[in-house]
């Protein structure tokens, strides 16, 4: 099967540069299947999970969101914010979750779009790194 060049970048790091066979990605546009030789392309990028495929396998990548450029021999993704599952602790994301929960829960004295923004984010995270870990799931060492 062909592959194409992935890169997805953070304003910090490069977080992943190698080939892959196929990306499914969240974007302004809806759900999108992107496969080497795809036309070129500009979207927004949603938060969210986005599943990569590569030859030996499988990999998720959570992110905030950001910009996707396709070209015919390259994807790249420039991040808000991105981490691999492998990357994820999920005993910290659970707690993220609960206090965003605590401070929805208090609605007076919060900033609620803050609080809803932080609860979406873990349990974006969360759902990243158990989709790593569903049966049948071979997620490389990246």
């Amino acid at each position: 099967m062909s592959t194409t060049l992935l890169e997805v970048v953070t304003p910090e790091r490069m977080l992943l540069s190698e080939d892959v066979n196929m990306i499914i990605i969240r974007t302004g546009g809806g759900e999108l299947g992107i496969l080497p030789r795809h036309t070129a392309l500009a979207a927004t990028v949603k938060p969210g999970v986005i599943q990569v495929r590569f030859p030996d396998g499988e990999d998720f990548i959570h992110t905030t969101g950001g910009f996707l450029q396709v070209l015919p021999d390259k994807i790249t993704i420039l991040a808000d914010a991105a981490e691999l599952a492998s990357q994820i602790d999920l005993e910290r994301a659970e707690r993220a979750k609960t206090r965003a929960e605590q401070r929805l829960n208090q609605r007076d004295s919060i900033d609620v779009a803050r609080a809803e923004m932080a609860l979406q984010r873990a349990l974006n995270r969360i759902e990243t790194a158990q989709r790593a870990h569903q049966p049948g799931t071979r997620v490389t060492n990246r």
